[in-house]
């Protein structure tokens, strides 16, 4: 999709379609990164955690919430051997 590039003051700007700022998830802040001469915009997550719940939701529905140490391992060190 090409957009025009516009002059904002001593800047330049564009304006994003609202469909892509709903598809990326973008609200009122962006990171922008410069990679390989090109510009990379990521949204920025106000609550870093926000949506760790879910996430956690869905591990446990699809049985990846397991330790992953046994917990019969003594973690203590007490009776490892060096």
């Amino acid at each position: 999709m090409r957009v025009h590039v516009v002059p904002i003051g001593n800047s330049k700007g564009i304006r994003i379609p609202k469909p892509l700022l709903e598809l990326c998830q973008i609200k009122k802040e962006v990171d922008l990164v410069v990679r390989d001469k090109s510009l990379v915009i990521y949204p920025v997550r106000s609550h870093p955690r926000a949506e760790w719940a879910e996430a956690f939701r869905t591990m446990h529905e699809r049985g990846e919430d397991r330790l992953l140490v046994d917990e019969r391992v003594d973690l203590d060190l007490g009776s490892w051997e060096w």
